[in-house]
């Protein structure tokens, strides 16, 4: 205690800290709206004593205050998750939204408490308007049909309960095909099968009008609302960042990754670091560690955090090295989780002798037997005609209907400006004629600094012999020395010392438990399987790190990452006119400040 006021009562008097005021509000929001839907669909729950009220307004208000009580219900329970965000337009509907809720509510039901608590959100909605400050995130406008079937199904189920919540009142004992029949005609404003005792009709109808034109507004907004498209990489921020991997590119394997063009990147105050990420459901993914000079590294972070402030991002990053990791979660207070391992095979040490080569030794020599050959060469020494084919093989070869890859994947192949990556490639010399010629397989390599590489992708014939993969990794290994390649990473094993470590003899019930899962779950994923495959080529294994912000962010983090990586996909076939068109790439937040503040500097 101090001056006799105990330190929970200060706590009470001085209220809730400012950065948690958003989550609180979005929960009170979203209880406010649950009350204005259950005002306008249960009427008969209205407190007798204010009946009065009703007999002095229009006969026609009561079924309009009905309705509105269910809109601004709906729209509040939309917009819940945007406040959490601290969205500012989520801030300035919700104003709007709840002095019309609480009219609603006192005119319908003559709720009183039902209005107070309504009116009472506005007051921390007011006083830290400044914690609602968040940008809009990138958008694009299949999010409109998404909001049409969502919200039509929900209208669809509100309405059914609506129509039904009046049973004192119906005339006739109506069928529920009646009842559905009743829901889709007043979705759309026209009266349906089911009718009631005095104005309730009225009631359900404006209700289900309500449903239906909450349901229509926002899909149209969605619809041909501007486009808010997700930063892209710039010509001039590629060159850039070619000129930070040219100095520092050594530092990591998966640096030429960033150079993906579905990217952002923030640059350090300096521009001698640089973070790239995308930001996928709210979260703001970066792979792999900071480009650049590691003494410049904070800065690009410290960028990087701002960024994700200003949208209300969910920050993240995805197979960071230990160093990564570390640097992270100093200058940010963000904590880190292994993730898996990194495959490395140093070429020096790299050799088919041995018993522990034996499989892919002979596998190989089979391969070899059965008249394949293999080719190793740059990008560049490549001509444009072998280019196009090699493409257009890869991309029949994929196997999805999406490009998968995010943090290890560079997503094209044979660009003018990719000249260093290595391409290698199986051919048959006796093969059937066919669209690709002889070729069979193909592995593309990213530059890793001036003696490395980094594997980009393998793609093969299905109908080839097995073996592609093992015969092009060996002979891209044994062709390094000959482009000075001092190393070269290969895939990425997600949880491989887990896997490891539980079918050691020894290992306990929780572990073998974990592998268990884990091997369940490669029934979808290649978890095992990429462990396995990589195992083959006795590499040493680098940890990698995903670093977050706490643990409940986790699965959205992972969801977001599998999006990214192609695993998952929520995009739906559009019409043409909703689908998204070429826009110029829009600035990071930081970068609109800097601007700015050049322009004021000139000015003055």
């Amino acid at each position: 205690m101090s001056g006799g006021v105990p330190s929970r009562v200060r706590r009470l008097i001085r209220g809730p800290r400012p950065e948690a005021v958003p989550v609180l509000v979005s929960r009170a929001c979203a209880l406010v709206g649950l009350l204005d839907v259950a005002a306008g669909v249960f009427p008969r729950f209205r407190h007798s004593r204010m009946h009065t009220i009703a007999e002095v307004l229009p006969g026609s208000f009561g079924p309009f205050a009905a309705a509105m009580s269910l809109s601004a219900g709906v729209l509040l329970l939309l917009l819940a998750h945007g406040l959490k965000r601290g969205k500012r337009r989520a801030w300035r509907a919700a104003v709007v939204l709840l002095p019309a809720g609480a009219v609603a509510q006192f005119t319908y039901r003559h709720s009183v408490v039902g209005a107070l608590i309504s009116l009472a959100l506005l007051i921390p909605l007011l006083v830290h308007r400044d914690q609602f400050a968040a940008l809009p995130d990138p958008r694009s406008r299949w999010r409109a049909l998404a909001n049409f079937v969502l919200m039509g199904a929900g209208s669809l189920m509100l309405g059914m309960v609506i129509v039904s919540a009046h049973p004192g009142r119906l005339i006739g004992d109506p069928s529920l095909a009646d009842r559905i029949t009743h829901v889709l005609y007043g979705l759309f404003g026209f009266e349906g099968p089911v009718d009631y005792q005095g104005n309730t009709s009225w009631t359900v109808a404006f209700s289900l009008g309500a449903l239906g034109w909450i349901t229509a507004v926002t899909t149209i907004y969605l619809a041909f609302r501007p486009e808010h498209p997700a930063a892209r990489l710039t010509e001039e921020d590629e060159s850039r960042l070619r000129g930070l991997l040219a100095k520092h590119g050594s530092r990591d394997s998966l640096g030429h990754f960033a150079l993906r063009r579905d990217k952002a990147v923030v640059f350090s105050p300096s521009g001698k670091a640089a973070v790239t990420y995308r930001v996928v459901s709210g979260v703001m993914l970066a792979s792999g560690d900071p480009i650049g000079d590691v003494e410049a590294w904070p800065g690009a972070i410290e960028r990087f955090m701002d960024e994700a402030k200003a949208h209300s991002w969910t920050p993240a990053v995805m197979g960071c090295s230990e160093t990564g990791g570390e640097v992270w979660t100093r200058e940010t207070g963000l904590d880190a989780l292994e993730l898996g391992d990194e495959a490395v095979v140093d070429v020096a040490d790299f050799s088919l002798a041995g018993r522990a080569m034996r499989n892919v030794r002979q596998m190989v020599k089979r391969i070899e037997r059965a008249g394949y050959e293999t080719r190793v060469r740059r990008v560049r020494d490549l001509g444009e005609a072998e280019l196009e084919r090699i493409r257009r093989a890869a991309e029949d070869w994929r196997g999805t209907d999406t490009e998968r890859g995010f943090s290890m994947a560079l997503g094209r192949i044979g660009d003018p400006a990719d000249g260093d990556c290595l391409i290698a490639t199986a051919h048959k010399a006796d093969a059937e004629p066919g669209e690709y010629g002889d070729l069979k397989a193909i592995l593309h390599f990213v530059p890793w600094g001036t003696d490395g590489a980094s594997l980009d992708l393998m793609r093969r014939d299905r109908s080839a012999d097995p073996g592609m993969n093992e015969l092009l990794i060996v002979a891209a290994l044994q062709a390094a020395p000959k482009f000075a390649i001092a190393r070269v990473s290969l895939n990425f094993a997600m949880f491989r010392s887990a896997l490891a470590r539980g079918e050691k003899i020894g290992a306990g019930p929780v572990l073998r438990a974990w592998r268990g899962l884990l091997v369940f779950l490669s029934r979808w994923f290649q978890i095992e399987s990429l462990y396995k495959f990589n195992a083959k080529f006795q590499p040493r294994w680098e940890p990698r790190f995903v670093v977050y912000r706490a643990s409940a962010d986790l699965p959205r983090i992972g969801f977001a990452a599998m999006q990214a990586e192609g695993f998952v996909t929520l995009a739906l076939p559009l019409p043409r006119f909703l689908r998204r068109r070429t826009a110029t790439p829009r600035a990071c937040a930081h970068v609109v400040a800097d601007r700015v503040r050049e322009r004021d500097m000139r000015a003055a």
